[in-house]
């Protein structure tokens, strides 16, 4: 299994989001529900493209943290 992480931004107009480590890879939606179940979907088509062409799935290299600062 592959995990990848994913990055949800709030917009002006909704949500987005995208993986990193799979460019191109992008999903929007009015809502933060909606903007999962969309990249979701996204990466599903994403990867059996890849597959479908014989390319090699990527592999994970980004890591996230969260920083507080007072």
């Amino acid at each position: 299994m592959i995990k990848y992480l994913v990055i949800y931004e709030k917009t002006g107009t909704g949500y987005s989001a995208y993986i990193p480590d799979l460019p191109g890879c992008v999903a929007t939606g009015k809502t933060k529900k909606m903007v999962e179940e969309n990249i979701y979907e996204a990466i599903k088509f994403h990867l059996e493209g890849l597959r479908e062409e014989g390319i090699p799935l990527p592999a994970q290299h980004t890591e996230s943290e969260m920083l507080a600062f007072a």
